[in-house]
Parts: C-alpha cells; structure tokens; sequence
C-alpha cells in the first residue's frame, strides 16, 4: 500500500498548477514519479511507517479498549454504545498521534519531490531537523496530527460499531471474517472522507522547514484549513483522497480482521494454557 502513500503525499504538497512536474492526479503522479525518478522512489520513506506500524496499531487498539473500559464505567454504561464507540475512537486517536508524529514527520520529509538532494534517509532526516530546528521540531503537526487522528478513528471506530448493528450477525469464523472486512472497509472509507483536509494541512505543516524569527504560513491546523480553502478553493482540502482511500478503506477492513485474529490467537492460547494448569 505504501506507494499510495507516497502519490497522495505528493498531490497534497504540490500548491502551484499547471508546468510539466504537475501531477494532474493520481496515476499521472504515478507515472512521472516512475519516468522521472525511478521505480524505487515510490518506497522513499518507507523505513519510518515500518518502524511506526507496530506500535501504531498496537496503541490504536490498547487504547481505545481502555477508553472504552473508561468511558463505560464513568457514564454507567454496561455495553457499548453508538456515542461511547466514537468518543472512544476519538480518544484512541488522541493518544495514537503522541506515539506516530515523529515518525510521520519523517517519512513525509523523505516522501517530498525535492528530498532527494535535502536528506540521505531517515537517519539524516533525525539529524538534520535536529541540528537546524531544534529537538522539539520533531513534534512539528502535532496538533493537526492529533486532529487527523481524533477524526480518522472517531469515524473508524464509530461506523465499525453501527456496521455491526445493521448486518447479520455471523455463525462461524468465516462469516465473522466477512463482517469484519465490511465494517472495518466502511470504517476506513468513513474516516478518510472526515481527516482527509486535516491531513492535507498536516503534510504541509510536516514539511515545512522551521526558520527563526519567521512565522510558517501553515502552522497551526484550522487557519491552515482556512489558508489552503481561501487560496486554492475547497477542493484543496481534498488532494491525495483518492489514493488515501484506496489504501485506508480496505486497509481498515484488513487491519480489523488481522487485530480480530490475532487476539482470538492470544485467546485460545491463554485458555489453552489455564486448561493445563487444572
């Protein structure tokens, strides 16, 4: 899936029209990344989201199973709820962007048309952010990462819930694997179409290079919304949807069912091991 992300990342840093480097969507930016640049350049970056991916989807789920076990408990609820699973997801996401933003600024950095001469690969992206902008310009976005990830997992985890509701529940494993791909690619679908502006600003945010004494034109997330609708229209606010909901719709389907058979897997394997114990 990572080439999708490196084309919707591209879309949404290209701020001009027009000119032979314009990319007029997303298989166009597909094919002059490849005739221009190379193949491999569609995977630049790639060594950030593998190092992110575990502990992002690890703290994705820890954390909304207790905000869940939260949020139950402090509005004396026994069961989950259509509002408690999107305050839960919104919680989760909160919590989920601390752990993903260095990483996301990194890989974004890598990911920009003009990085090859700037950076040698992740490590030098650390470094040179480091030494030029200070330690804490590794935070850079976070506040519009915590709102792409507020709004990603409230709409994820709100419509796997409501999903669940509307379809037959299932008898077997392998009907619970249908269920499971559906709710979670509607999920995934949902929560695209809600961030998507959020995350167009924080690439921008991400990729702006930190200069004292000069305040960034994108900087914070809502005037940055504003800025890129006033200057570019609305539709701005959507470059790169496409292949982001290529990747994150059915994505979210295969991460529900992948995270659904692992903790089944941890499961039998914990009562396997009690069994043994008696």
């Amino acid at each position: 899936m990572y080439p999708l992300d490196v084309v919707k990342t591209r879309v949404q840093l290209q701020t001009g029209t027009g000119g032979p480097d314009h990319y007029n969507g997303m298989l166009d930016c597909f094919r002059k990344i490849v005739r221009n640049e190379g193949f491999s350049r569609l995977y630049r970056g790639i060594t950030a989201p593998i190092l992110m991916e575990a502990p992002k989807r690890a703290t994705k789920f820890a954390a909304n199973d207790k905000w869940g076990k939260f949020y139950r408990d402090a509005f004396g609820q026994v069961k989950m709820t259509q509002g408690l699973s999107v305050l839960t997801g919104a919680s989760a996401g909160a919590t989920e962007a601390f752990v993903v933003v260095p990483f996301e600024l990194v890989k974004i950095r890598l990911q920009d048309k003009t990085s090859g001469g700037k950076y040698n690969g992740m490590i030098d992206v650390v470094v040179k952010t480091v030494r030029n902008e200070g330690i804490l310009a590794m935070y850079n976005g976070l506040e519009s990462t915590l709102w792409r990830h507020i709004l990603w997992n409230a709409g994820y985890f709100g419509c796997i819930f409501q999903v669940r509701e509307w379809i037959p529940k299932a008898d077997n494993k392998k009907g619970q694997m249908v269920n499971d791909i559906i709710a979670g690619s509607v999920g995934g679908t949902i929560g695209t179409v809600v961030n998507t502006p959020m995350d167009v600003v924080k690439s921008r945010i991400q990729n702006t290079i930190k200069v004292p004494g000069q305040v960034a034109k994108y900087n914070w997330a809502f005037p940055a919304v504003a800025t890129v609708a006033r200057e570019e229209g609305f539709a701005a606010l959507y470059k790169g949807f496409l292949p982001k909901v290529l990747r994150l719709g059915p994505g979210g389907g295969i991460l529900l069912v992948v995270y659904t058979g692992v903790m089944d897997f941890f499961r039998n394997m914990r009562d396997a091991q009690e069994a043994a114990k008696l």
